[in-house]
């Protein structure tokens, strides 16, 4: 059964809409990238996936007993969070909040998760240091192990390689990659789409057309020669 489906979609916001009967499925271990031009709707679609905000018509159905809470979400980041006076540690930690309840301290499970998350990152050796104080790279690293803490079941990423240099950015993508063929199923917004077509497993390209399936089918298709044309 599909994790999450997408039946005749129509979104927007502000009653304006900017993406109409649009229809896509998405099943465990899928590695699902989001592309198309600038205001296409690539944000309005992940929100909406979320429930963040309502779609005009059609609907979003989780299935498989996904929950909303085993869905991790890195959104992009903001100057005011990229200098936020936390540790390393207390962010990471952070993403278990949401399956605490109303316990109001964590506890060796969320301890353990957190350390866990920071391995997996590589970034256990940082769980001291002041988040302000990173590289951009290592910064994106935290966000990946606090969106592990909350779920290893279905990650949403908004654009994680924004702002990054080449080496961080290929590094992301590995890691990203990595989780994946550990089971994870990956949702990712990404501008890039000969990246795109390189790591994901599906293509879901929005705008004035729209494509759902395959990178095989998408390379294949009129829309995908022309968009990896222009990327040339």
């Amino acid at each position: 059964m599909a994790l999450i489906t997408g039946n005749d979609l129509s979104l927007g916001y502000d009653g304006q809409e900017i993406i109409k009967h649009l229809n896509f499925q998405v099943n465990a271990g899928d590695y699902v990238c989001i592309v198309g031009e600038n205001g296409s709707g690539k944000s309005t679609l992940m929100k909406t996936i979320l429930h963040l905000q309502p779609a005009l018509a059609g609907e979003i159905v989780y299935g498989d007993n996904l929950a909303k809470n085993e869905i991790g979400y890195l959104p992009q980041q903001t100057l005011v969070q990229r200098d936020f006076p936390a540790s390393v540690r207390e962010i990471v930690l952070s993403g278990c909040q949401g399956s605490m309840g109303l316990r109001p301290f964590y506890g060796k499970k969320e301890k353990q998760k957190a350390r866990q998350a920071m391995e997996d990152m590589g970034i256990l050796d940082l769980e001291k240091r002041c988040y302000r104080e990173l590289s951009g790279g290592q910064q994106q690293r935290v966000l990946l192990a606090r969106a592990l803490c909350a779920t290893r079941k279905v990650l949403f990423l908004d654009e994680p390689v924004t702002g990054l240099d080449p080496n961080a950015t290929e590094e992301m993508y590995q890691l990203i990659l990595d989780l994946n063929k550990k089971g994870t199923t990956i949702l990712m917004i990404s501008h890039d789409i000969e990246a795109a077509v390189h790591y994901a497993s599906h293509i879901l390209h929005i705008g004035e057309e729209l494509f759902y399936g395959t990178k095989q089918d998408y390379v294949q298709s009129s829309l995908g020669k022309r968009y990896l044309k222009k990327e040339a």
